[in-house]
């Protein structure tokens, strides 16, 4: 029975330290080095709600606004993941049609991959540079802004991830419709 209450013991201390204290120590050193980034860089309007994270896409279709990947998972931060479909599967290419049909892509006009294509999580909220171009005309109409303004706002808006490693620059869909609306 001694060894038993002993065994008890040293499993609550390992989880005690192993769970709470690594956890603690980790959300620390978060919150120490990048606190923005370790609450989620969470955007809020002007009365403090949020709006949006940087890092989660979020479902926009009016056609005013920049339209993101399409989501596996709806948008839903609380469930990530893709949808396990095979580039064969027949769901793709119907979603793939869809989002070409969407987009009023022709042969002429080719569709960026990104738009058309679910991201792993299906919760990506960049699309490429191209992507954003793509949707020039579509919002500068619904808006009634010149294109040559919304285009200049796309190219300040992108960026390119992980510095000189790649040479495609991506766009933050949240901060793009943000940017939008303060025009």
């Amino acid at each position: 029975m001694q060894s038993f209450l002993a065994s008890i013991r040293i499993a609550a201390a390992t989880m005690l330290i192993c769970v709470a204290g690594y956890a603690t120590a980790v959300w620390a050193l978060a919150q120490a080095i990048s606190p923005h980034t370790a609450n989620g860089s969470l955007f809020t309007s002007e009365d403090g709600t949020v709006i949006g994270s940087r890092q989660v896409a979020q479902a926009f279709t009016r056609p005013e606004y920049f339209w993101p990947r399409p989501s596996a998972v709806d948008y839903d931060g609380a469930g990530a993941g893709g949808s396990n479909w095979s580039p064969t599967s027949t769901d793709v290419a119907d979603r793939g049609r869809d989002m070409v049909e969407r987009y009023g892509a022709t042969p002429g006009n080719l569709l960026p991959a990104d738009l058309a294509a679910a991201s792993g999580a299906g919760l990506d909220p960049h699309i490429s540079e191209a992507g954003a171009l793509y949707q020039v005309v579509r919002v500068a109409e619904a808006r009634s802004i010149d294109r040559s303004r919304i285009e200049a706002l796309v190219r300040s808006a992108a960026f390119t991830p992980g510095g000189i490693l790649t040479r495609d620059r991506i766009v933050n869909v949240l901060e793009l419709n943000l940017a939008l609306d303060r025009l």
